[in-house]
């Protein structure tokens, strides 16, 4: 069974850094903070790609593309663990 992350520890790392990411680097930084064979979840969706937790996040707003990079947005965080 892969290991699963869920996606709220994306969102906190990207809030936590603090900086904007390309997709490259933010893929590059959930690899190094998570590991490279790594499935992501959410509360309502399972058995995603990094890629598919970005596009997912960026369609709900969790994740906001600026001329900067990606950045996360806190007022979009689920509220349980």
């Amino acid at each position: 069974m892969a290991k699963t992350v869920h996606g709220r520890k994306v969102l906190n790392m990207v809030l936590e850094s603090g900086q904007s990411y390309s997709r490259d680097a933010l893929k590059e930084a959930m690899a190094t903070q998570f590991g490279q064979e790594v499935q992501y979840h959410t509360c309502s969706v399972q058995e995603l790609s990094a890629d598919g937790l970005i596009d997912l996040f960026l369609g709900k707003g969790k994740l906001v593309e600026t001329d900067a990079g990606i950045i996360g947005d806190a007022s979009k965080q689920c509220g349980h663990h």
